[in-house]
Order: C-alpha cells, then sequence, then structure tokens
C-alpha cells in the first residue's frame, strides 16, 4: 500500500456527500443478513415480556405466526426457535426434547404451514428441558460428553422429522457435528443444514436469555466452564470450528458477538465458511438500557452493531433487533 501525502490526498472528499459516501462505503447491511432468535410459550396465546430483555416477549404460537409473516414480508430469511418449557415437563434427562410433540416440533409445522418461504434454525442442547439447566446430562456433578451426545443427537433427529431447515448444536460437546450428521445421513437428511455453535464462549452476557427460557435458577452448579470456551482463549476458537467443519458443519457460529469480534475476523479469515455471529442477550439489553436512559440513540446505535459484524465478517447475525432493524432498512429503502 502507498503512503497517501496531503494535500494531494484528502481523505475527506469521499465524506463530504451523502452520495459519495454510499458510493464508496465498503458494507452493507440489509434484512437478508439477519436471524431473528424467537421464545416460544407453550400457552398458544400467551404473550409474557421479559422485564431483562425489554421489547422482547415469549410467545405463544398464535402470537408468534403473524410476527413470523411480517419477517418473511421483510425478507428476514430464517427466524430462530427457543423453548420455554414449562416446569413440570422439565426432568434430569430432558426428555422433553425428544418429544415429537413438544412445543418446538408444534412451533415448526405452524411455521412451516402459514411461512413455507421462511427458514426455521432449531437450537439443539439441552438445557431448557433440564431441571439442573445444562446444556448436556448432569452425572455426579460433571456433564458427560458422549452421554450427552448420544441424547443431543436423539433431539436433532427430532427437530429433523418435524421439518426445521437448520440444525444449531450449542451444547459444546465434543464430537457432536459429526455424530448428528451421520445420523441425518442415516435416515435421509442429506440436505440438513447444520450451523454449528463452533465457538461459543463461557460468558456473563448470557444471564437475560437463560431468564428468558427459564434456565438461570434450575443451574445446579454456578457455570458451564467445564464445556464452554474460555473467554481469554482465541486459538482454541479455530480448533473448534476446524473439527466442526471435518465432521460435517455447513455453517459455523461465533458467540458472544459484540466483545467476540476479534475471534469472529479470525474463523473468518482462517476458514472461509460461511460465519455468523450471535449478538446475544446480553448485548441487546445493554443497547436497550441505554437507549431507554437517553444515554444514546437506541436505533442508531442498533444499526452500527449489526454493521460492526459485517465489517469483521459475518455473513449473518442472531439478533433480537432483527424484526425492528428489518423494518428500520426498509424505510431508509436498504
Amino acid at each position: 500500500m502507498t503512503n497517501p501525502t496531503f494535500p494531494q490526498t484528502r481523505l475527506r472528499r469521499p465524506r463530504m456527500h451523502a452520495w459519495s459516501r454510499a458510493l464508496v462505503q465498503e458494507h452493507h447491511l440489509t434484512a437478508n443478513d439477519l436471524i431473528w432468535p424467537v421464545f416460544v410459550l407453550d400457552d398458544p396465546d400467551g404473550d409474557e415480556p421479559i422485564a431483562s430483555m425489554p421489547g422482547v416477549s415469549r410467545l405463544g404460537i398464535n402470537k408468534l405466526l403473524p410476527l413470523a409473516q411480517e419477517a418473511e414480508q421483510l425478507s428476514i430469511p430464517v427466524i430462530a426457535l427457543f423453548p420455554v418449557t414449562p416446569l413440570d415437563k422439565k426432568t434430569d434427562d430432558g426428555r422433553e426434547a425428544r418429544n415429537s410433540d413438544n412445543i418446538i416440533c408444534r412451533a415448526i409445522k405452524a411455521i412451516k404451514a402459514t411461512c413455507p418461504n421462511l427458514g426455521i434454525l432449531c437450537d439443539v442442547a439441552l438445557d431448557p428441558y433440564t431441571t439442573h439447566g445444562h446444556d448436556g446430562l448432569l452425572i455426579d456433578d460433571e456433564i458427560p460428553n458422549d452421554a450427552s451426545v448420544e441424547v443431543l443427537v436423539q433431539q436433532a433427529l427430532n427437530q429433523a422429522r418435524a421439518g426445521c431447515d437448520i440444525l444449531a448444536p450449542s451444547d459444546m460437546q465434543d464430537g457432536r457435528i459429526g455424530a448428528i450428521r451421520a445420523a441425518l445421513e442415516a435416515e435421509g437428511f442429506h440436505n440438513m443444514l447444520i450451523m454449528s455453535y463452533a465457538a461459543k464462549y463461557a460468558s456473563c452476557f448470557y444471564g437475560p436469555f437463560r431468564d428468558a427460557v427459564g434456565s438461570k435458577k434450575n443451574l445446579a452448579t454456578k457455570d458451564k466452564k467445564s464445556y464452554q470456551q474460555d473467554p481469554a482463549n482465541t486459538d482454541e476458537a479455530l480448533r473448534e470450528v476446524a473439527m466442526d467443519i471435518n465432521e460435517g458443519a455447513d455453517m459455523v457460529m461465533v458467540k458472544p458477538g459484540l466483545p467476540y469480534l476479534d475471534v469472529l475476523h479470525r474463523v473468518k479469515s482462517e476458514f472461509r465458511m460461511p460465519t455468523f455471529a450471535y449478538q446475544i442477550s446480553g448485548e441487546y439489553a445493554m443497547i436497550c438500557a441505554a437507549g431507554q436512559n437517553g444515554w444514546l440513540d437506541q436505533e442508531k446505535a442498533m444499526l452500527e452493531s449489526l454493521l460492526c459484524f459485517k465489517r469483521a465478517g459475518a455473513d449473518g447475525i442472531l439478533t433480537y433487533f432483527a424484526l425492528d432493524a428489518a423494518r428500520l432498512l426498509r424505510l431508509q429503502g436498504q
């Protein structure tokens, strides 16, 4: 790269007008970049606002369907489903995750019947279904890897049979992508997509999500550090991603989002795979809280934060802002 000199080069020249700024803009955000995570209640007409996530509610299927239709009309390509499992259906082994008539399976079928062109992503992990709140089984105060993977495979097949489009294992057990892929192939689901939570960190920013699905109070131990990644490590993330790609992942994800943009950039640069980031509940809550207190412009902060993911290399973003952002982008003609 040549070293520009002044006044031959004035870097402000392209910044002087809106049209020239648009002409040289390097990265763009559109509704096609967004995946909308939603929390699904077992009550068809339920609508429960989540205190720690302003503007987000747990929704029954009847309340969710009109919003899913709007998401489809706004060109949001994918909706991500997370269950709010009733306490009386939570067990130590998370068996409700394998129930072919559980809330997620019913939601998949209802959304597909109403919005046939909207992709559906399903989380593969046991934490919303277990009494202890962990992503796998809990035996003698440990999360046994291989036994947990066996159950997660059954959960994944259950969701595939119900008609989901993307399986997203978020449990961070070793070998689960390979095991799920092998089971899908054996059952004829040759074209089922897997978006692996390949680099998922043991972060404090998950708090509001755990409130939303009701797993926070169930956690039998204080953290998930024995299977989620250490926030201090980045090389480890590349090893995790490489393993999941080799085992059959079609897409990979980095989670959390904004605090881990360096990891996102390394993953995209190293593997050149479809790479996604999750702007998680804590990130969402911080922007909303600052906006509600008048400390920043919430709409501008929302769009700027999402654009940052694109700049860092994300092909798409899971964000609770998806509907709001898509509405605003449409108003702006984008």
